[in-house]
């Protein structure tokens, strides 16, 4: 909803998936506005090695659009990024490289740039929660904010509030600082929450905070608060809230897509949780920040979604894609909210990596549905058949030798 089946982390079991139901943190905001109480740690370590990715050439608008509410330049096309280098990022990037933009992508000294290869884009090097971040934006107009941390472990919720709410008080300071016209900020439907026993809710639903499952969700939701508050001070903010994007490039698997799809070609998925998700191309997402720039309403927020699937079809569409079996048996959620507990409460702790998310787990008890149709009746965002998106995944996990045989 932006850089995580049964879970945007880790690798193994049921994986670190956006699944989970999280104590309330020490961390967290008392109100939606207030200061952390306390300074965070870096991320822990950087990011691994990863092979290049292949993108492919995004979908098409499918119909003309409305005039653009927002007065933009058409001479103006310098856009700042962060998280450029992530799954959603660099599609985004693609696209606003192929639509003509100037692009000045901001990424860490760590960052792989596998995924920006190829593209004619200026690197910035830096940090979300630099002070003085706003003067590498001070000759762009527009700002994406892509950048996030996800993680379900619950050893990482000081990285999540760190990097997620107060890298995005920063951002959001230093777009106003730099005279930046109009920002997309990228939230996510994790955000927003989920409804009672699979509904499907919009973007006027709102899950309580302490309703919101695992720091992760509580982290992007007071994100999306600082968002709402910079759009409050005066500046044009529009906020986009992805489901789960589907496709090629997925170099760090999010463990809600990619890493769904890398366990089953994996043979790794004897059995499956009784759950579901909303799925979107995450081409159709990058389409849906850059519609979002030119068309959205500041001080609203869009879902970037399309089908709504049990992860039983899901699995199904990939079996017809591949002609692998599709796992037949459902696990009862006390068997993997078992091996998740193990894993973070004592095995982490004697310094075992731990396989399963608790929080993971935890979400995956209840479908996450949403409808995207305010996205797409006013952005205009697209629908591609998810089932191209799959296919077109499947086919770049194969080339890039994530699966060996």
């Amino acid at each position: 909803m932006g850089k995580g089946g049964m879970g945007e982390g880790g690798r193994g079991g049921m994986g670190n998936g956006e699944w989970g139901m999280g104590n309330e943190s020490n961390y967290l905001l008392p109100t939606p506005y207030s200061p952390l109480p306390t300074p965070h740690s870096p991320l822990p370590t950087p990011y691994s090695p990863l092979p290049p990715p292949l993108l492919l050439p995004h979908s098409p608008l499918p119909t003309p659009h409305s005039p653009l509410p927002f007065n933009m330049n058409p001479k103006s096309k310098r856009v700042f990024v962060t998280g450029g280098t992530g799954f959603i990022g660099a599609n985004l990037v693609q696209l606003l490289v192929q639509e003509g933009y100037i692009v000045k992508a901001l990424v860490r000294a760590t960052s792989r740039l596998d995924n920006l290869r190829g593209m004619e884009v200026e690197i910035v090097k830096g940090d979300l929660n630099d002070p003085n971040l706003w003067q590498q934006m001070v000759d762009c107009q527009y700002l994406f904010h892509v950048a996030a941390h996800y993680s379900l472990w619950q050893q990482d919720r000081e990285a999540l509030y760190h990097h997620n709410v107060l890298g995005t008080r920063n951002v959001l300071t230093s777009a106003r600082k730099a005279g930046i016209e109009r920002t997309v900020y990228t939230s996510s439907v994790a955000a927003i929450g989920v409804g009672a026993a699979g509904m499907v809710v919009d973007e006027t639903y709102q899950s309580p905070l302490d309703e919101l499952v695992g720091h992760y969700k509580k982290s992007k939701f007071l994100a999306e608060q600082e968002a709402m508050q910079a759009w409050s001070g005066g500046q044009e903010v529009v906020v986009v809230n992805p489901s789960t994007p589907i496709g090629p490039g997925d170099i760090k698997p999010t463990p809600t897509g990619g890493d769904i799809i890398l366990r089953f070609l994996r043979r790794q998925m004897p059995v499956y949780i009784d759950t579901g998700l909303n799925f979107i191309d995450v081409r159709d997402v990058a389409w849906g920040h850059l519609l979002a720039l030119q068309r959205g309403k500041s001080g609203d927020r869009y879902i970037l979604g399309s089908q709504n699937l049990t992860l039983k079809e899901l699995l199904e569409l990939l079996a017809q894609i591949t002609g692998l079996n599709a796992p037949q048996h459902t696990v009862p959620p006390w068997l993997p909210l078992s091996v998740a507990w193990v894993s973070e409460k004592i095995l982490a702790p004697l310094g075992k990596p731990p396989s399963v998310p608790l929080d993971g787990v935890r979400m995956a008890k209840q479908p996450m549905y949403y409808d995207a149709s305010k996205a797409v009746r006013e952005l205009g965002l697209p629908q591609s058949p998810l089932k191209v998106a799959l296919q077109d995944a499947v086919d770049w996990f194969m080339s890039q030798g994530y699966v060996n045989n």
